[in-house]
């Protein structure tokens, strides 16, 4: 298939898949006419890089799954390198979880102390809390 077609059966733009391509994740194969030509395997890598990136994987972290599914393996997460991936995204969103729960802790914590002033804080225009 060509660039336009694997662009709207992936659901993206021609100029993202150029941009694949320049970063080594999408193959640049070319017709006897010089025409790009992509084929089912070449829509697997793109789902596999969609969906990572929906989850909130980085471009750069896609590239041990696309590299596991040329490899031929039927999943792109099967391979030791994208396990690591995994294994670092998960680590990286517990951080992120305690520092979410220890920022809702200290507004909880101003609220709380707020809440048991019966005065109120300010008053603009005529507005109270």
């Amino acid at each position: 298939m060509r660039i336009g077609e694997l662009a709207e059966r992936a659901g993206t733009t021609t100029r993202t898949l150029r941009y694949y391509e320049s970063r080594g994740l999408l193959p640049a194969r070319r017709t006897h006419n010089g025409y790009r030509s992509y084929d089912e395997s070449d829509l697997k890598l793109l789902r596999q890089i969609r969906t990572l990136q929906d989850f909130g994987f980085d471009l750069e972290e896609t590239r041990p799954f696309v590299e596991c599914l040329r490899a031929g393996h039927p999943d792109g997460d099967s391979c030791p390198a994208s396990l690591a991936v995994y294994r670092r995204k998960l680590d990286e969103l517990d951080a992120l979880i305690g520092e979410l729960r220890a920022v809702r802790a200290q507004i909880g914590v101003r609220l709380a102390a707020l809440d048991e002033t019966e005065e109120p804080l300010c008053d603009m225009g005529g507005q109270t809390r």
